[in-house]
């Protein structure tokens, strides 16, 4: 017999089998931990799919209430609407038309969910201008924070009479939590819930949304967004719109800015989400399609990795068949 002792401590014990690794896992996921971001077009009547997202489509208004169903029926926690409009100018009317498609989209779907998931709405313009950006432009072709906080207090009255319950503030416009609060508030809207996309990068992996939304934008968002490169300023944003109101705060995107955000969850008092993008999405979705990785098992861990890191719910397009997976224990 060998000389040499045995190891005591056998950290593999817990790692034998699949029982005993389900039973000491430190992360879990949960179908109402996450959301579905749903599109929904103008002027179609039949679903139209996303080249650039495999799987993902423009919904119409009819298909809205079987997708709202869909996922209601597998136990998500909510939908995320964004509105493709015909029609756009530069101050991004149609966002503040009360038949507007996002706000005629948010009354469909309440109707679709029937209480069973949150109806959530994005609240930025870059869908609603012609130019493309969160916002309005001054004289010099740049954003006009100020004014833009004017027209996202009108979105958020009007996306509030439409049924929303949480409005998710995309733009990241200095002021914007504290600016809709109050004309919610103002309004009677007291009870309508904040989302605050605080740590939004200037990021790459968005492509493939813009896509979605038949985006014009020419040039970048970096004046606004947030520098890949900065992981402090992420945190500072959170805790600005934690103090002015924030609901909920959010980091986006997801995958390549965990670090942010971990040092969100361990600094947050209210519950803090992520949104893994369209790029994250389409990354794996063509990896797998090649046979380059395992598809099930890259999703699973993607959104775990997410969830480790601190978010509380996680925006992914995958949340439907994700759920089905975690509902069939099949996430192993």
């Amino acid at each position: 017999m060998s000389s040499t002792p045995l190891p005591r401590v056998r950290p593999r014990r817990l790692r034998e089998t699949p029982a005993l690794r389900r039973l000491v896992s430190e992360t879990r996921l949960h179908p109402a931990d996450l959301v579905l971001p749903v599109f929904v077009r103008e002027g179609v009547s039949a679903p139209v799919p996303i080249t650039s997202m495999p799987g993902v489509v423009q919904h119409s208004l009819e298909s809205l209430p079987e997708a709202v169903d869909a996922a209601a029926a597998a136990g998500l926690g909510g939908v995320m609407l964004f509105g493709v409009p015909e029609v756009r100018d530069a101050r991004g009317s149609g966002a503040t038309d009360p038949d507007g498609i996002l706000n005629v989209a948010t009354r469909v779907a309440v109707e679709a969910s029937a209480g069973r998931l949150v109806v959530q709405t994005d609240l930025c313009l870059d869908e609603f201008t012609d130019h493309g950006h969160c916002g309005v432009l001054d004289h010099r072709g740049r954003v006009d924070n100020d004014a833009t906080l004017e027209r996202y207090a009108a979105m958020a009255l009007e996306q509030s009479r439409a049924g929303s319950e949480l409005l998710g503030l995309s733009g990241m416009m200095d002021g914007q939590v504290a600016a809709v609060r109050d004309a919610l508030d103002d309004a009677g809207f007291t009870d309508t819930a904040v989302l605050a996309y605080s740590a939004k990068y200037a990021s790459a992996y968005y492509g493939p949304f813009r896509d979605a939304v038949e985006s014009t934008l020419e040039g970048d968002r970096r004046s606004y967004q947030l520098d890949p490169g900065n992981r402090r300023e992420g945190l500072r944003e959170a805790l600005i719109d934690i103090d002015e109101g924030a609901d909920v705060v959010m980091v986006k995107p997801a995958g390549s800015y965990l670090d942010v955000l971990a040092d969100v969850a361990a600094a947050s008092e209210v519950p803090v989400w992520a949104y893994q993008v369209s790029g994250e999405y389409s990354m794996i979705e063509a990896a797998a399609a090649h046979g380059w990785i395992d598809r099930k098992r890259a999703v699973v861990e993607s959104v775990r990795g997410i969830r480790r890191a601190g978010a509380d719910a996680v925006l992914t397009y995958w949340a439907v068949e994700l759920a089905e997976w975690i509902r069939n224990g099949d996430t192993e």
